[in-house]
């Protein structure tokens, strides 16, 4: 008797919609929004960029420089890709720290197009001496490169097409004021509202074909720390926990216990958020403290705290900023499950 190609205690494959997710890459393509009629929040920002696109067109011109800042998974990225996509030209995206050199800049800028779009992410994070070539670009589109050294150095000038920088910052105080002046535009992204949130879920989640009630979706907008990406990261988990644990359906206890196994609580608070607070409040009676301090602490990078987390806490008053340092406040308090000390330092 022939023997079966394969064993009898070989998994069944998955079917039906589970096939479809597991197999099909294109469902875990960019979740970005392609226009900005799909793109939600930001109705400022938004309306800004939709006036200067409608007259860059009407003048069949490129767009003028824009400076997008606040913090991390807000969109800055995608509206630069948005930006472009709205006014047909290409866009090329790279980041402050690559380009250290200014052979490196002036191999992207004469690499352009007319009307192209150059997005530069952590634009603060360019060296000085690269930041200077920017200046004339921006402003004259040509820039002036040394060739050759010693007594056969020349300075030869290259003239630039027409383009667009683009440059994206979490930390704007660090740009020098030369290179921020020169961005025609500068607007910052906040945080989102639970409705907006709320409405990015449905959408992404039926572009990952998730199949989640209103109350799944609630669950998710709620511990989403107020931005897109962490969105777009919670959905994700939880269509693979719905496949895996509850027949691809994700209703709210569903979703809440595949948040709860990523450790991140209904206030939207995960691990980290929870040390940081607990160091302040076991070993710094709440603060003042520094974050040099609480980052020692926690064993966490001082900067980490100061661009993931520390913007979170502070926008929904958990810890509160002061000139002597961070201190908890009342709801920080209780969410470490601390009391706070008395005048003499005792917890009561």
């Amino acid at each position: 008797m022939a023997r079966s190609s394969a064993p009898d205690d070989q998994p069944t494959p998955p079917r039906g919609k589970e096939a479809v997710s597991r197999a099909n890459p294109s469902l875990d393509a960019s979740l970005r929004p392609p226009k900005l009629d799909d793109f939600v929040g930001q109705a400022r920002t938004v309306e800004r960029l939709r006036v200067m696109i409608g007259a860059a067109r009407r003048e069949n011109r490129s767009l003028d420089h824009i400076l997008l800042h606040g913090p991390p998974g807000l969109g800055k990225t995608t509206l630069a890709m948005i930006l472009a996509e709205e006014m047909g030209r290409p866009i090329r995206i790279t980041s402050g720290p690559v380009i250290e050199r200014a052979s490196d800049l002036a191999g992207l800028l004469t690499s352009l197009q007319e009307g192209d779009v150059l997005f530069i992410d952590e634009i603060h994070r360019i060296s000085k001496t690269v930041e200077e070539f920017l200046y004339s670009a921006m402003e004259d589109f040509r820039i002036d490169i040394m060739i050759d050294q010693g007594p056969n150095a020349r300075s030869v000038r290259l003239d630039l097409p027409r383009f667009t920088l683009v440059g994206a910052t979490t930390r704007t105080g660090l740009l020098t004021a030369p290179l921020r002046s020169r961005f025609t535009l500068q607007t910052r992204l906040d945080y989102y509202t639970r409705e907006q949130l709320l409405s990015i879920v449905q959408r992404n989640a039926h572009l990952l074909h998730l199949n989640i009630n209103q109350a799944g979706a609630e669950e998710i907008a709620r511990r989403a720390r107020g931005t897109p990406r962490v969105v777009n990261n919670l959905l994700r988990f939880t269509r693979d926990y719905a496949l895996e644990r509850s027949q691809g359906k994700a209703d709210a206890a569903t979703t809440a216990a595949a948040l709860e196994l990523l450790e991140i609580d209904q206030n939207g608070l995960d691990e980290m958020d929870h040390r940081f607070l607990r160091a302040m409040a076991e070993k710094h009676q709440g603060g003042p403290v520094g974050l040099n301090s609480v980052g020692a602490a926690i064993g966490e990078d001082p900067h980490t705290l100061e661009e993931v987390h520390e913007p979170f806490l502070v926008q929904e008053g958990y810890i509160a900023r002061t000139p002597q340092g961070r201190v908890l406040t009342e709801k920080g308090w209780k969410a470490t499950g601390f009391r706070p000390p008395n005048q003499q330092g005792n917890l009561l």
